[in-house]
């Protein structure tokens, strides 16, 4: 029986030894795995901060030329207003030099006033 618990406890010695081999291989390719796992995150790093200058300057430009744009519309804006004002007065003297009585009397019995601060027509 002496000889049986010699050969359970050589055996249970050679098991643990194998399975420390396995278990130290297996940490150093983990080791390795989570070597270029931080090589990768730092080359993230690197590039998400060259990106992220160039959306904020892209952003920048964009809100540079919305402003432009927005002003420019505001500067033409009275002006599409005027000839939009000028093309109805010119439509009601038509309608009244033509004789076109039906549609003159409406329009002519009601003032033509533009959104435009400077001017103000009233035909009859």
């Amino acid at each position: 029986m002496e000889i049986k618990i010699k050969h359970s406890v050589a055996g249970a010695a050679v098991g643990f030894i194998a399975l420390n081999v396995y278990l130290i291989k297996t940490l150093k390719k983990t080791m390795g795995t989570l070597g270029e796992v931080d090589k990768t995150l730092a080359e993230v790093r690197g590039t998400l901060g060259g990106l992220s200058e160039e959306a904020k300057h892209l952003i920048r430009n964009a809100n540079k030329i919305t402003a432009d744009v927005k002003g420019k519309i505001n500067a033409v804006d009275p002006l599409l207003e005027t000839a939009h004002d000028v093309g109805e007065v010119i439509h009601q003297v038509t309608d009244s030099v033509l004789g076109n009585n039906d549609a003159s009397e409406i329009r002519s019995t009601s003032p033509v006033y533009s959104t435009s601060p400077n001017l103000h027509l009233k035909v009859k």
